[in-house]
């Protein structure tokens, strides 16, 4: 059976047609700290950016390399999300599989590793794969005018944005090795895990005014 997507809004995502949706998966490493912490806090922003605009199309999810299946989020993770607003309720981990990759049309990982694994999977998954502060590196590069205006629909703006990243790849390189890094938080107290949330939301925001078309509001 097909695992189940995480819809943006209510952890179902709406009946669209295929060519309608667009699908990012976070990944990381035991799937309770950094992507859970990703993926709601993606969907927190995009919910807070569409306002009363239909999102539907866009489902947000994640997985671990090592992920432990059915495991609740870190209740340090948690309540990083509860300092943004953004909700945990309802998470459960989850192993990533071959299928998640087939599905996804945006992989965004927290490490250069996970990038690497993700992309050993095969699937045609290297255009679509990158680490999260990789992804932000290449966005903030793109005019937003070169891409579709949010009346051609969100998942079509999505998949013009994911082509001109992969496009410029090769030409915008990290600065340092770590620049690429989203470290684990793992069994540290939650000071730690508050500057990884900070790190986190920060990458997240050009990505997700790109994807939209809206800045954030002050």
């Amino acid at each position: 059976m097909s695992p189940e997507g995480r819809g943006i809004a209510s952890g179902h995502h709406p009946v669209v047609a295929q060519g309608d949706t667009f699908r990012i998966l976070h990944v990381s490493t035991g799937n309770v700290c950094r992507s859970p912490i990703t993926e709601r806090l993606t969907r927190h922003a995009l919910a807070h950016r569409l306002g009363g605009l239909p999102a539907s199309g866009l489902i947000v999810e994640s997985a671990g390399t090592w992920g432990h299946e059915g495991a609740p989020m870190e209740a340090n993770a948690a309540a990083v999300l509860a300092d943004f607003g953004a909700d945990a309720s309802g998470f459960t981990g989850r192993e990533l599989l071959d299928e998640h990759v087939i599905r996804a049309d945006l992989v965004l990982t927290a490490t250069r590793d996970h990038r690497a694994q993700v992309i050993s999977m095969g699937h045609s998954a290297g255009l679509r794969t990158f680490t999260l502060k990789e992804f932000t590196r290449l966005v903030r590069a793109i005019d937003p005018a070169t891409l579709p205006p949010l009346d051609d629909g969100v998942a079509e703006r999505a998949r013009a944005l994911v082509r001109a990243a992969a496009a410029l790849r090769g030409w915008l390189l990290a600065p340092s090795p770590d620049a690429d890094e989203v470290y684990d938080p793992y069994g540290a107290p939650i000071t730690f895990f508050r500057s990884i949330g900070d790190e986190i939301n920060q990458a997240l925001e050009p990505v997700v005014t790109a994807l939209t078309g809206v800045t954030a509001s002050r």
